[in-house]
């Protein structure tokens, strides 16, 4: 056997060892026989270059450095589904699927809801060429290279099982449970914060910059949903379950757990099952995902704007435990609010171990008159943050203390203050209080506020601690060869220095976001910014003047003339201002563009097809109309799109409010001549995805979940 045959004849052994070993879990070699497998195909790799595979074997342990993912469209929407808490939700979804149907006898398909990061993987010719996040459903990031590290997820397909030459499949990237326990335990040792579910490790994994990472940590995957061209392979079942079935058989790894079912009985009862036995699964599931079997049936029914008709997510309810409280301690948030923290037995709980839960405030202790070692009840909200929802007072011991809230701030030793009408207490220590001054920096640069991605928690505490940065404006004097202080860092030292410089395009409503100014949130700061126009004008506004804003009451305006009255934040803006940030709304946000909504209170409910709802709010405002946020005998109309909730819908028709479509209002204001670029060429890319029923080559399945 030549050099070369020997490459080929590895390769192909180690793709059917890697599905053996993660997909079907009954090995036929030794860890120990596969690692000398795989190192005398790196050797022969590096002495054959020309023979470079993409998807060979050895792409899976990932070396390059993704500088940043490229975002790309998806061929078919990734839609999300509805979701249901009760049976009684079940059955008027199956109620409608069968008038949908018009009494035809169909079946539905019961399987899991995996709790992790949505991808859609693209295979040509028996090869991934593509692995591609959810994103926003319409477009995703493209995160191939991560993705070969996934072991579970076969990068070539063994020839001649009949899949066809082109196909899309969907699934679930998730961290199981025993590599998720081991990444946090790994995490606390070197004093990283644990990540709070194995659904963010995942996500947080997955769009790792350096794929070695992503390789190291053992995600996983499940496939659950075939996109492919009607008519191109007829071995494939034109059934749902009978799809995954062959994928399967190709090589892929689906739930083990899928049923199919006729009766809402059957339904209830698989729900049943499963809400206890997901307890021993190895990754995380939140729920049952119910879907019309037939393709045919499913492309009768159809879809809203937001979801398909033909399925449904039944969310578990959240499991509860009861546990003994060992101590209550205290945290010191970016505006200097004091968090009590529950420190108790360790206990399993939703497939994690919980040994903390948030205690809120002083008020939330008090309410359940809570003592020292008491045994308490614990929730996880959404299946992701622990809490604490009752307690066992017969279990209380006699002798037992309540537990009394501290006086002064466990970090700087200032004397706490709580402010008449809030339920939290504060260190007025602003400006000398570590965890403050840290977490105003890391809300600085948060996505919603500058956006400099290039930094991290992490980031911010190391500089902090060698005394690059004391403050926001601190971030702009930063310099490459600073941080590049090991002289190994220099790339991303780089990076760093020009996403800074990057925020400095950051539009005005946001940096006053970015400021952090007590109670003035993402909301409050765009009122301000649109009201005041520039820096200036608001910094030397008045509480008269500042509670004239709707929206803006009497407490968030003397925060507002605190934060600029304070000589070290006025200092601070004053450098932001000469490093060049944006001090003034920008002329478009200012541009009236007419008189169409003068005088009128709109709401806006549901989810849009042409704009998103900050742009609608935006158009309401430049066409002289008001953003109201609840339903009123003031209020004109409702902007309503897919979706609008139903105590809203209530509440209109009990006031008789009408109800105005998308369609409608942009006539309103004079057609859809306000629909910017890139929602147009979204508009054009969502038609010309949708199923043409003329078409020969339309694909049997639409949508994946």
């Amino acid at each position: 056997m030549t050099e070369q045959e020997r490459i080929y004849y590895l390769r192909e052994q180690l793709h059917q060892h890697n599905h053996r070993y993660y997909v079907e879990n009954n090995p036929i070699i030794s860890d120990q026989e596969f690692d000398f497998m795989m190192h005398e195909l790196q050797d022969l790799e590096a002495r054959h270059p020309e023979l470079y595979d993409a998807n060979s074997p050895t792409m899976r342990v990932g070396s390059d450095i993704t500088k940043e993912f490229k975002q790309v469209s998806h061929k078919y929407p990734m839609l999300s589904l509805a979701n249901t808490y009760n049976e009684q939700d079940v059955e008027e979804w199956y109620n409608q699927v069968k008038r949908g149907l018009e009494g035809e006898d169909f079946e539905v398909c019961c399987e899991m809801k995996y709790d992790g990061l949505s991808i859609s993987l693209t295979y040509e010719e028996g090869r991934l060429t593509q692995a591609v996040t959810r994103g926003d459903g319409v477009h995703g990031d493209d995160v191939t290279t991560n993705v070969k590290t996934i072991r579970s997820i076969p990068l070539v397909l063994q020839p001649g099982l009949g899949y066809p030459a082109n196909f899309e499949i969907r699934g679930e990237i998730l961290l199981p449970w025993d590599n998720f326990n081991r990444l946090n335990e790994e995490r606390e040792e070197i004093g990283e914060q644990p990540f709070a579910n194995p659904r963010n490790a995942a996500s947080g994994t997955l769009k790792s910059q350096d794929s070695r990472v992503v390789a190291e940590r053992g995600l996983d995957a499940y496939l659950y949903y075939l996109i492919t061209p009607q008519g191109e392979n007829s071995d494939i079942p034109p059934y749902h379950y009978g799809s995954l079935e062959t994928s399967k058989k190709w090589g892929f790894k689906v739930s083990e757990g899928m049923k199919k079912v006729k009766t809402l009985q059957e339904i209830y009862d698989f729900i049943n099952y499963w809400d206890t036995e997901r307890k021993n699964l190895p990754v995380a599931t939140d729920g049952i995902v119910l879907k019309v079997n037939s393709l045919r049936q499913q492309r009768h029914l159809g879809f809203t704007a937001k979801s398909p008709r033909w399925a449904i997510a039944y969310k578990f309810k959240a499991e509860r435990v009861c546990t003994r409280l060992q101590e209550v301690t205290y945290q010191v948030g970016r505006t200097g609010a004091i968090t009590p923290v529950a420190n108790m037995e360790t206990v399993q709980l939703a497939g994690t171990k919980v040994r903390r839960a948030t205690l809120n405030n002083e008020d939330f202790i008090r309410s359940f008159n809570l003592h020292e070692g008491d045994w308490v009840y614990v929730e996880k909200g959404g299946e992701i943050i622990p809490k604490i929802v009752g307690v066992d007072e017969s279990r209380r011991e006699s002798n037992a203390k309540p537990v009394t809230f501290i006086t002064h701030c466990p970090e700087c030793g200032a004397e706490l203050r709580r402010i008449e009408g809030e339920s939290a207490h504060y260190c007025p220590n602003d400006t000398g209080c570590p965890p403050q001054i840290k977490g105003r920096i890391e809300h600085f640069i948060a996505r919603k506020a500058m956006n400099i991605d290039s930094l991290g928690p992490e980031t911010v505490d190391l500089y902090y601690e060698k005394g690059f940065i004391s403050n926001i404006a601190d971030l702009y004097t930063l310099t490459v060869p600073q941080l590049n202080y090991e002289g190994s860092r220099e790339k991303s030292a780089r990076k760093i220095i020009n996403a800074i410089e990057e925020s400095k395009k950051v539009p005005f409503e946001r940096v006053v976001f970015a400021l952090g100014i007590r109670m003035v949130g993402e909301t409050t700061a765009k009122l301000l910014a649109r009201h005041f126009k520039d820096i200036e004008t608001l910094r030397h506004a008045t509480v008269e003047q500042l509670t004239e804003v709707e929206g803006i009451g009497e407490i968030i305006a003397v925060n507002v003339i605190a934060y600029f009255k304070d000589e070290k934040n006025a200092e601070i803006v004053n450098r932001l201002i000469s490093y060049g940030l944006q001090m003034s709304i920008s002329k478009e946000m200012m541009t009236n563009k007419g008189n169409a909504l003068e005088g009128k209170n709109i709401v806006i409910s549901g989810v849009f097809t042409h704009h998103s709802r900050d742009e609608y709010k935006l158009l309401i405002e430049q066409y002289g109309g008001k953003n109201v946020s609840s339903i009123s005998s003031k209020t004109t109309f409702i902007l309503a799109g897919d979706n609008m909730g139903p105590s809203k819908l209530q509440k209109a028709e009990k006031l008789g409010v009408q109800i105005v479509s998308e369609e409608e209002f942009l006539e309103m204001i004079g057609g859809d001549n306000a629909t910017t670029e890139s929602s147009q060429e979204q508009q054009t890319e969502a038609a010309e995805e949708q199923p043409q029923k003329k078409s020969s080559n339309k694909p049997i399945q639409l949508e994946l979940f």
